[in-house]
């Protein structure tokens, strides 16, 4: 287990940078309520990424899939009643209907529906009718048996901006248990360069300085020399400058790759 971020991230220099992430968003807001631009207003969303610079180009089986980090606070609204969930699963093992039984059984209401792979592949095969989908729900949660099949199955409209992956939940135990866990992480997808981004919450949120603090203890038992494949650490909005939370002072000789 890598050093707790708490020693070594400043949590008011958290604060700060929140803060004016904040405010330069009103201030953009209501200098550019509406630049007729659809694809940079599709682009643009409320929330707040932590920037992660490494060392190295992490080693390709650990870029190959998404990794969890678990926050504590969701993403989505703490009463997921209100959110739209859906769950795919393979259909076989468990189908669609066995599903909806057992969320009824179990007091699960914030899945709204479940989809088999079989009918994914069957109704949703043009780009039009996968953006549909795409842009129906919130989440996506997905059956392990069925993770490395999505890929194909859902295509660029879920892959290419990578913000609304599937996550993978594990449905041979504690449903709830795992399907709540699964809705208060965050997908962080290492690039195949230096650069890459995980979702710490949204603007306006309360207090999400505890989520920052724990997604930086997730990245770090993820990269390789924990602390030490870390270059540096940003937070900012999908259409704003990075503004830095924490820089390794130990230099390496090797150059800084363009942060996205």
């Amino acid at each position: 287990m890598a050093a707790p971020s708490r020693e070594r991230i400043n949590e008011d220099s958290v604060r700060k940078a929140t803060n004016a992430l904040l405010k330069w968003k009103k201030k953009s807001l209501l200098s550019h309520p509406h630049d007729g631009n659809a694809a940079n207003e599709e682009e643009a969303d409320d929330f707040i990424y932590l920037s992660v610079t490494l060392k190295k180009v992490p080693p390709r089986n650990l870029s190959a899939t998404p990794h969890q980090i678990l926050l504590r606070r969701p993403l989505l609204s703490q009463d997921y009643s209100t959110s739209n969930i859906c769950l795919i699963v393979d259909g076989k093992r468990i189908t669609a209907e066995s599903a909806q039984k057992i969320l009824h059984a179990k007091g699960i209401p914030f899945v709204k529906k479940v989809f088999k792979l079989s009918k994914l592949k069957s109704d949703y095969d043009s780009f039009e009718s996968k953006k549909k989908l795409y842009d129906s729900f919130d989440v996506f949660l997905a059956d392990k048996s069925v993770e490395a099949l999505l890929p194909k199955v859902l295509g660029r409209v879920f892959y290419k901006k990578r913000k609304k992956i599937p996550v993978a939940v594990d449905l041979r135990g504690d449903w709830k248990e795992e399907l709540e866990r699964a809705c208060r992480s965050s997908l962080w997808c290492l690039s195949g360069g230096t650069c890459s981004s995980v979702r710490v919450g949204r603007l306006g949120a309360m207090e999400i300085v505890e989520n920052v603090l724990d997604a930086v203890d997730g990245v770090v038992d993820i990269v390789p020399r924990k602390w030490g494949g870390i270059r540096c650490l940003h937070l900012k909005l999908s259409d704003s400058l990075a503004l830095p939370i924490y820089e390794d002072e130990v230099p390496d000789g090797s150059t800084l790759v363009k942060r996205k």
